[in-house]
């Protein structure tokens, strides 16, 4: 997860910046996929004004606060921001699972199921394997088809477990 602190109009001092960060790696325990987070402090005329800003996955969230004190504005929109995770997670925990049911048998009478919730028109545009990683990370893909400069070739890159990335070449056999 990337961190930007912005300080508008007052000093960023290394305890607000701690105070920030820490509160940044709580939201992160709750939902593991942030890409990038954001928090701009700013002062006018004695309000403290914070505004968080966190990206995961392809949900962008908001959340500001203003209030006489700088940690308690910073508390406060940390608090709608972590109430807005918990309901971004909460819709992707299914509530009505009752029972388990052992589909084994029935996906070899049937054969799988396969939808396709999203296709996306990707344009096609020549860059090297580093290039191609830079771009999916900026994006906050797990993958990225592009097109290798020296071969021509299409290539996939992605992002492993263990945080290290693997390519994608086809071969012919």
């Amino acid at each position: 997860m990337r961190i930007h602190i912005v300080a508008r109009k007052i000093k960023m001092t290394k305890p607000i910046k701690d105070f920030i960060e820490t509160k940044f790696t709580k939201l992160h325990e709750y939902l593991e996929n942030i890409v990038w987070a954001q928090a701009i402090v700013s002062v006018e005329k004695k309000i403290h004004s914070a505004e968080v800003v966190v990206h995961a996955g392809h949900q962008t969230m908001k959340a500001s606060a203003e209030t006489d004190e700088m940690y308690s504005a910073i508390d406060k929109a940390m608090d709608k921001m972590e109430a807005q995770i918990k309901k971004y997670k909460e819709r992707f925990t299914d509530h009505h699972a009752t029972e388990t049911v052992d589909l084994g048998e029935f996906t070899t009478l049937m054969g799988p199921e396969i939808r396709f919730s999203v296709v996306k028109d990707v344009p096609l545009k020549p860059m090297n394997k580093e290039e191609a990683v830079i771009e999916m990370e900026k994006i906050g893909y797990n993958f990225w088809m592009f097109q290798d400069r020296g071969s021509k070739q299409l290539q996939v890159v992605f992002k492993r477990l263990d945080s290290t990335y693997g390519l994608l070449q086809p071969v012919k056999k």
